[in-house]
């Protein structure tokens, strides 16, 4: 039975193309900074998001790490949106590693507007308060469905963020789909924010890795906190090897997934028993809700059926698409989706 793998687009495989760059690069010691390829792609990406400097790290959760650690102190304060990946999903790292309290902020769709910013910033002449340094914003937002930023709105909370002192950092995990749901330069949207992270590993469909960018500064924080953290590779152009086609192949095609996103949205949203807010479906993430069976029932049932997703919550669920999944793949994942309903 041929699986359809709609649980995040981290599964996607590496093209043909990449895995012969992977086995052709020209390798040096990343740590000693001799790595032809790992340079590189350092170089193209820096230049792409129009930032001075970057470098590569195992993942888009120690990218968020270390845009806590470089942008906050120990013992102050990173806002955040209350449904941020990096308040949620990475293990309360900015806490135990960096020493940096996160304020949630609840936000109708992952957007955070100057007045909710102003509002959540603690008074300095305070000392019960801790210091807010710094602000986050993700884009896409996963749990909000993949919406994104409108670039404007971006903009107007990057400058009230720093109005009011603080530091700026980007969760743009999934930045390209951003900038090609909007039509706009990636650099548009990475010029917002003082320090960015974005994956490899999701919709440019690498093995692995993320690369944290900033200014030279911040990117030398960046590499000792990288050491310290254990993320520092030597031979790592075998990774990078990948990137480099990502960022040459990878990127327009995001257009496809987000067209195959749409459709299977459409689809579901047609089905009996099934709620899909199709004005969030901005990307390639589709989330949807059950009304007569649970989530985790319904994606065990799909399973058996060769269409693997996630669920979030006791009757929400979560499909990805990819590369690696065609029109005629959402096609059947709707059939299995509509006999498990029916059955």
């Amino acid at each position: 039975m041929a699986v359809i793998d709609l649980r995040s687009d981290t599964v996607a495989m590496p093209s043909p193309e990449m895995r012969q760059a992977m086995a052709t690069a020209e390798l040096g010691d990343d740590v000693f900074g001799d790595d032809p390829t790992v340079n590189r792609l350092l170089e193209v990406a820096a230049g792409r998001l129009g930032k001075e400097a970057a470098v590569f790290i195992p993942s888009g959760t120690m990218g968020n790490v270390l845009g806590v650690a470089v942008n906050a102190g120990r013992g102050e304060e990173l806002i955040a949106d209350a449904q941020s990946h990096v308040f949620i999903f990475e293990t309360a790292g900015a806490a135990a590693l960096a020493g940096v309290q996160i304020r949630p902020v609840s936000t109708e769709s992952g957007v955070m507007t100057p007045e909710q910013i102003a509002a959540s910033v603690r008074p300095r002449d305070d000392p019960h308060q801790p210091i807010s340094a710094a602000i986050t914003f993700e884009d896409t937002h996963n749990l909000h469905g993949g919406i994104v930023w409108p670039l404007e709105a971006l903009r107007a909370a990057s400058d009230a963020a720093h109005a009011h002192g603080m530091r700026v950092h980007l969760d743009g995990a999934r930045i390209f789909n951003a900038a090609i749901a909007q039509e706009v330069g990636v650099a548009e949207i990475a010029a917002c924010a003082d320090t960015v992270t974005f994956c490899l590993s999701k919709g440019l469909a690498c093995p692995a890795g993320s690369i944290f960018l900033g200014s030279r500064e911040d990117v030398e924080q960046a590499h000792r906190w990288r050491k310290r953290l254990g993320g520092a590779m030597r031979q790592t152009g075998v990774l990078a090897a990948a990137g480099l086609i990502a960022l040459d192949k990878m990127v327009d095609r995001l257009a496809e997934d987000h067209a195959n996103a749409r459709t299977l949205a459409e689809g579901l949203a047609e089905l009996p028993g099934v709620r899909c807010d199709l004005s969030r479906v901005q990307t390639n993430l589709v989330f949807f809700e059950l009304e007569k069976m649970t989530a985790p029932a319904f994606n065990d049932e799909c399973a058996k059926r060769g269409v693997l997703g996630d669920w979030s919550g006791p009757a929400r669920m979560r499909f990805v698409t990819h590369y690696g999944i065609s029109t005629q793949d959402v096609q059947a994942a709707l059939q299995v989706c509509e006999d498990v309903l029916s059955a």
